[in-house]
């Protein structure tokens, strides 16, 4: 596949290049030290269409594809994680509003998320519902008829990016049976200060530290019939159908961040001398900066790849999506690792990005779907197909 890009595509990296080294880079280490949650910077990324990258221009956004996406989010990266991954999951938000809301709900609140005024937090993860996202326990139920009709939500959700800082939550709640499964799970669109949300304390985080992260607890949360997203039953779908973009976005997402790392240690080993020679010279560390470089490349295209297959609605979209995510996750925090290690002792110290890096790349192996279970959903699939010569 040839992804060599177009003038529009070079035209959009380079307004996210442009932002990313004015409003991210010169940031992001006082942002880490201090959990400082940009909004000012969120609302002027908004501004440049960053909130609403794949939303229809009908609705007030880019209107671009997957992969388009992509090219931005890797700009935005390059300056800051943590800011850009929260930046996707506000778009995976106003990406289910767009698509599934309605009219009311829709022209109420995405004009003000797709500006970056008002921000959005997914919530499906539960305490006891990780990786088996089908088995949550959230409820909602039926409440009301006539104009007071609507649904009652009681439950708790965890590691919730931006809850408490957020106007607007995307809930994932059972409406069927507790014993119903995916079948049973519907999607809401909830005010955070509706009556009955509590947020729990701001976790203190290895990384991802200038972004929010809390529990989100529901105690008789009355939410009118009009704000579920979809129909009942059909809140399972529309999560992971939004995960297999998020997939993609937080595979992006290292992907810069590994880029900056290899200019960084690039950079370093040029000018930094040992043994009266400059590390580059040394041919174990040019063999080092190769492997990362090669890494580097091979994640970039498979997460453009699964893009691709995205935008095309592939009949194996999720299966690409899933690939990239493993893949792009894995070299993206090898490649920060090994940047750090070739600075020596300076590279653990936070004068040096290296160890915020590091820091920051590591949950995207655990988010969105931890690694090991992407290689679930990659074996399951392959091991669904009459054959595998047609993988591409």
């Amino acid at each position: 596949m040839n992804f060599e890009l177009d003038d529009d595509q070079l035209a959009y990296r380079e307004a996210a290049r442009q932002f990313s080294r004015r409003e991210l880079a010169p940031n992001a280490a006082e942002w880490d030290a201090n959990s400082v949650f940009p909004v000012e910077t969120l609302r002027r990324a908004g501004e440049m269409g960053f909130c609403g990258l794949y939303i229809p221009e009908a609705h007030g956004g880019l209107g671009l594809s997957r992969l388009d996406a992509t090219l931005i989010i890797e700009e935005l990266a390059k300056g800051c994680t943590t800011t850009t991954a929260f930046l996707t999951i506000h778009n995976m938000v106003n990406g289910i509003l767009s698509r599934y809301a309605t009219d009311a709900v829709r022209e109420a609140w995405l004009p003000a998320m797709i500006t970056g005024e008002k921000l959005g937090s997914y919530c499906l993860t539960e305490p006891g519902a990780g990786s088996d996202a089908a088995a949550l326990r959230t409820r909602a139920r039926r409440d009301g008829d006539g104009d007071q009709d609507g649904y009652v939500i009681d439950g708790s959700k965890m590691f919730i990016s931006g809850a408490g800082s957020t106007h607007l939550l995307v809930v994932m709640a059972r409406t069927g049976e507790p014993d119903s499964g995916a079948d049973g799970i519907s999607a809401f669109a909830v005010p955070a200060d509706t009556p009955g949300i509590e947020y729990g304390k701001h976790e203190e985080k290895m990384g991802w530290r200038s972004q929010p992260t809390r529990a989100v607890s529901f105690d008789g949360v009355r939410v009118p019939a009009d704000h579920r997203l979809g129909e009942e039953g059909e809140g399972f779908r529309i999560a992971m159908q939004a995960l297999d973009g998020g997939r993609i976005n937080i595979a992006t997402c290292s992907v810069g961040t590994a880029q900056a790392a290899l200019e960084t240690a690039h950079r370093y080993i040029e000018t930094r001398e040992q043994f009266g020679k400059p590390l580059a010279s040394f041919q174990a560390l040019q063999f080092k900066l190769a492997d990362m470089a090669t890494q580097l490349v091979a994640a970039r295209q498979m997460v453009r790849l699964a893009a691709s297959k995205l935008d095309r609605n592939d009949p194996d979209a999720a299966l690409y999506c899933a690939m990239a995510k493993r893949f792009a996750t894995d070299e993206g925090f090898s490649i920060c690792n090994d940047a750090l290690q070739l600075h020596g002792g300076y590279g653990y110290l936070r004068d040096y990005p290296l160890e915020r890096h590091v820091r920051d790349c590591r949950v995207h192996q655990i988010l969105e779907g931890t690694n090991e279970i992407m290689r679930l959903v990659v074996a399951r699939r392959l091991l669904a197909k009459d054959d595998l010569e047609n993988l591409s």
